[in-house]
């Protein structure tokens, strides 16, 4: 998978991909976790339709694919997918990156932190990336303020106490902070 692709998933294919690796799903079971009610859907939902596209378009980038069809007095046939050796590696390289822009932590580092609390993973080295990498933010955005004014105070402002608080979440979690 190119660089290119990677960076082109949405959340919500990256969510599929990542429980499709878990275990070969079908799509409704996709679904169901990903809902209101569902383990990752109390982070993040994504409605049904927006999971089988997900699922079509990781087929045509060959990172899943159907592993077995399966009877269902329910409804017609269910397609059961599995992950392939390159959306397996993808998956395993997307829940170790810290992520990129700060206004996707709430969303992104959320579900990856409830992806390797599903699987066992140790997410100490994602919090960890995840603080080094918004250290430095902070400090910029601290910077900042004094020379701002007006609504661009109100906004770098914004900005850095969203940032420190993060910090300080990371900081709890890696067992570094109070709280």
């Amino acid at each position: 998978m190119s660089a290119a692709e990677e960076s082109s998933l949405s959340l919500a294919e990256w969510l599929v991909l990542c429980l499709v690796c878990e275990q070969p799903r079908h799509g409704f079971a996709l679904a169901r976790l990903l809902g209101y009610e569902g383990d990752i859907g109390r982070v993040w939902r994504v409605p049904k339709p927006v999971v089988y596209r997900g699922l079509q378009r990781l087929e045509l980038l060959g990172l899943v694919a159907t592993a077995a069809r399966q009877l269902s007095s329910q409804g017609p046939v269910r397609s059961l997918i599995d992950a392939t050796g390159p959306g397996r590696a993808a998956a395993s390289d997307w829940l170790r990156r810290p992520v990129g822009h700060t206004r996707d932590v709430r969303s992104e580092l959320l579900v990856k932190l409830a992806l390797l609390d599903r699987t066992g993973m140790d997410p100490q080295p994602l919090l960890q990336a995840q603080r080094e990498q918004l250290a430095p933010v902070a400090d910029g955005l601290h910077e900042r303020l004094d020379a701002a004014a007006g609504f661009e105070r109100t906004l770098a402002l914004w900005r850095y106490e969203t940032v420190c608080a993060t910090v300080r979440f990371l900081d709890v979690l890696c067992g570094t902070g109070s709280g």
